[in-house]
């Protein structure tokens, strides 16, 4: 495996670590429809967080979550409403972005809710 796909499998093993701590159920992980794959369906009460993650070892070309492009957010919608859909859910959905990155020898974790609104 690319060193790149480590460390995003490492960033979501994070995430979702992270998230249960904050006291979401995580339903799915790397949940795919189509061309769309979401990388955590959590949801904490009434609200059904899709969460993106995003991991850089550095943040020298920018920031984890100034990386989420329109295509990705279109796609992200797209399969979020199938698995609403589906699966028959009467829940607030939220979009929101973990960025890690690294700094000195230690992951820093944040996790931005509401990142991005569907359109």
């Amino acid at each position: 495996m690319a060193e790149h796909n480590e460390l995003g499998k490492f960033g979501e093993e994070l995430a979702v670590d992270f998230l249960q701590q904050k006291g979401y159920s995580i339903l799915e992980t790397n949940w795919t429809f189509q061309k769309a794959e979401i990388d955590i369906i959590a949801q904490k009460e009434n609200t059904l967080a899709i969460v993106e993650v995003k991991t850089r070892s550095t943040t020298d070309f920018g920031l984890p979550q100034d990386f989420v492009k329109p295509k990705k957010i279109q796609l992200l919608v797209k399969a979020v409403n199938e698995y609403v859909t589906s699966n028959d859910l009467d829940v607030e959905v939220r979009f929101d972005i973990i960025a890690i990155f690294k700094e000195n020898s230690q992951y820093k974790i944040e996790h931005i809710e509401d990142a991005f609104y569907h359109f």
